[in-house]
């Protein structure tokens, strides 16, 4: 038995991966946000390998589950994308409204150099 709102959110996220894929040049942002941290990956859907992630877990912020920490991770995965030659994404929100940490992360990879 499911939360009713993460079934909703599953249900969300299930419409929006109908439309976002993607591919070695233009791989895809999966963003996930638990209740204490927040995970980020860039994916290749077609040889569907992780090429860059991140997460508050890795960071080093005093407290992982505020906007703050978030903006951190996204910096950290804009570096990470850099390095691995990234520079265009999709961002797939999973099914998260855009704000508060997403916004916070979306914002600051942005920042560091990620076009999306």
């Amino acid at each position: 038995m499911m939360n009713p709102r993460t079934q909703r959110r599953i249900r969300r996220k299930r419409g929006m991966r109908k439309t976002l894929f993607g591919t070695p040049q233009r791989p895809r942002m999966a963003v996930y946000r638990s209740l204490k941290h927040i995970y980020v990956q860039i994916v290749d859907d077609l040889s569907g390998t992780t090429l860059a992630s991140a997460s508050s877990v890795q960071s080093k912020a005093a407290s992982s589950g505020n906007a703050a920490a978030a903006a951190q991770v996204g910096k950290a995965i804009a570096e990470k994308a850099g390095v691995a030659g990234i520079q265009t994404v999709t961002f797939d929100r999973s099914g998260f409204r855009y704000h508060g940490r997403i916004k916070s992360l979306a914002d600051a990879a942005r920042e560091g150099g990620l076009k999306f």
